[in-house]
């Protein structure tokens, strides 16, 4: 049986109150409609087609190569959009699941088991349902007495006694194909709205003779659909309880999970130690046997086996197995730290190489640079690479020593087995073996304290 999946996305989200577009708002570093067609995804459905309208082009970028799409140009209701995929969708045999894309928490298992269900009942239509604890607002699923539904009621509708159903309408359908596209082309508008409601579909079938049934999961927290910042809010606090115990399940240590925030595409190797207050976004992959404390904000970076990240932040950079690196540094984009390396307090690296077993103790800037194996790099070094208008390269080669406070101004090679004295500022290459000392020579004046003047108050002790 073939299976497809239709995304409803084309509303604009008014109660968001955002510039940016509903089911674009992120949950845990991934935008709520990518959960759902990754969702989707996993099951492999021979089509994915997701209907967009309000910022159109913003959606199809992110799902590209995930989706197809089709446009809904007006807003005329659930049946309505998913009408704009007959093209996609009409003539073919199976099974249309049929989801929204402001619902970032179903799962890929309660997809599968809904097409199973689905399947397995011989249902036309087949409605994801789930136990509430306060089914106030919600869709009340009423079933005769074999078990089989006979119609969703909307909360103002309900009669007191179908208002005690806590069986509620999570809104995502399962149809057989041919049955969903004939039923389409009944559903009519005369209702408040003026709108073509997906739901009525439900009816058509049953009065047809038709099977409708229902698929009751069991986590309600699932069908959360977001609407505001607070129930955004929620979404993330679920979806993030979910990552972390997956990645606790796998191995990683949390020391105080709530606080711990895990984007979804984040990889962790076993037996590393996270500490409370830690963000690590987008594809950062982490190895087994590191430790990131408090503070530490990791983003879109490669972090080997045995890595310590104390109180730091790092962007779009590679550490190398047996690092470290903090508390307080910061790695900018294209940071590469080469094996066993390690980085102080208060040091900044961007676009720019640390060589093995190299040592930047503290206070210190490497930008546009390439550093050798075993440099030591003494406090407060800077390594100038800009002149105002464009930036450039430096080299330092293995085994030298940079003194405290030295300032190298790009661009210069340092050969391997270099010194450069303290406090130095070098503009010239410097060759091997060689130490540049480029600093005004120290002058001591004798007895200059008994030259000063003195005020009238004051004399000489």
């Amino acid at each position: 049986m073939g299976k497809y999946v239709v995304v409803l996305a084309a509303g604009k989200g008014t109660r968001m109150k955002s510039k940016l577009y509903k089911v674009l708002h992120q949950v845990c570093g991934k935008a709520m409609v990518e959960h759902v067609v990754d969702a989707a995804r996993a099951v492999k459905p021979s089509k994915i087609v997701t209907i967009v309208g309000h910022g159109a082009e913003d959606v199809e970028k992110v799902l590209a190569g995930k989706s197809e799409f089709a446009m809904q140009e007006e807003q005329l209701g659930t049946g309505h959009a998913v009408m704009q995929a007959e093209g996609q969708l009409a003539a073919l045999e199976g099974a249309t699941l049929v989801v929204t894309g402001d619902t970032p928490l179903f799962t890929s298992e309660t997809f599968e088991k809904l097409f199973a269900y689905h399947e397995e009942e011989g249902n036309a239509a087949t409605v994801l349902t789930a136990e509430a604890p306060d089914p106030f607002g919600y869709g009340r699923i009423i079933r005769d007495d074999q078990g089989n539904v006979l119609r969703i009621v909307e909360q103002k509708d309900g009669k007191p006694e179908e208002l005690k159903v806590k069986e509620i309408n999570t809104g995502v359908f399962c149809f057989d194909n041919q049955d969903l596209w004939a039923a389409l082309k009944q559903v009519g508008n005369d209702n408040s709205q003026g709108e073509y409601y997906l739901t009525d579909v439900l009816e058509i079938l049953r009065k047809a003779g038709k099977k409708v049934g229902a698929y009751k999961m069991p986590d309600f927290s699932e069908s959360l659909g977001v609407n505001d910042r607070i129930a955004l809010a929620e979404a993330t606090r679920i979806m993030q309880r979910r990552i972390n115990e997956g990645h606790m399940r796998d191995g990683v240590t949390f020391i105080d999970p709530a606080t711990a925030y895990i984007d979804a595409d984040v990889e962790i190797g076993n037996d590393t130690v996270i500490e409370g207050g830690v963000t690590i976004k987008g594809h950062t992959v982490i190895g087994s046997d590191c430790l990131i404390t408090s503070g530490s904000r990791i983003v879109d970076s490669q972090i080997g086996n045995g890595v310590t990240v104390t109180s730091s932040t790092i962007e779009e950079s590679i550490m190398e197995d047996n690092t470290d690196i903090g508390p307080n540094s910061h790695l900018r984009p294209k940071a590469l730290i080469k094996r066993g390396a390690h980085l102080g307090n208060f040091v900044e690296v961007k676009k720019a190489e640390i060589g093995e077993n190299t040592k930047v103790g503290h206070l210190t800037y490497v930008g546009d640079a390439t550093l050798g194996k075993d440099i030591n790099v003494g406090c407060g070094v800077i390594f100038s690479n800009f002149d105002g208008v464009k930036k450039f390269h430096t080299t330092v080669g293995d085994k030298s020593f940079i003194g405290a406070g030295s300032t190298l101004v790009s661009p210069i090679n340092v050969a391997d087995h270099a010194f450069i004295a303290a406090d130095s500022t070098i503009t010239k290459d410097v060759g091997k073996y060689e130490m540049a000392i480029a600093r005004g020579r120290q002058v001591n004046k004798e007895d200059y304290w008994h030259k000063l003047p003195l005020s009238e108050d004051e004399e000489w002790k």
